[in-house]
C-alpha cells in the first residue's frame, strides 16, 4: 500500500513526513498507519490526522495504491471527524 502525506513537512529527514511525499504503508493498525517515514524506519502516524504532534497538524493522507479489500480506503473513511 502507498500513500502520499500532504502537510506541513516536520523532522527533516528523522522520524518525519514530507510534504507531498509517497511512502510506503506496511500495515494498518487502526486507527494508525505503520508507515516507513523519511528515518527508513516505520512508525505508527494516525490515519487522519498525521502529523509531529498528535491532534495539532492540518495533514492528511491521499491513497495512492490501496489493497484488493480497500482497507486504506475503510479506515480513512469511517474514522473521520
Amino acid at each position: 500500500m502507498k500513500v502520499r502525506y500532504v502537510g506541513t513537512t516536520f523532522g527533516f529527514g528523522i522520524d518525519g513526513l514530507t510534504n507531498h511525499k509517497i511512502y510506503n504503508c506496511i500495515a494498518i493498525e487502526s486507527p494508525f498507519l505503520r508507515v516507513i517515514d523519511d528515518s527508513g524506519e516505520d512508525y505508527l502516524y494516525s490515519a487522519i490526522n498525521p502529523g509531529e504532534f498528535e491532534g495539532e497538524s492540518e495533514g492528511h493522507w491521499e491513497i495512492i495504491n490501496d489493497n484488493k479489500n480497500r482497507d486504506l480506503f475503510k479506515l480513512m473513511n469511517t474514522n473521520k471527524k
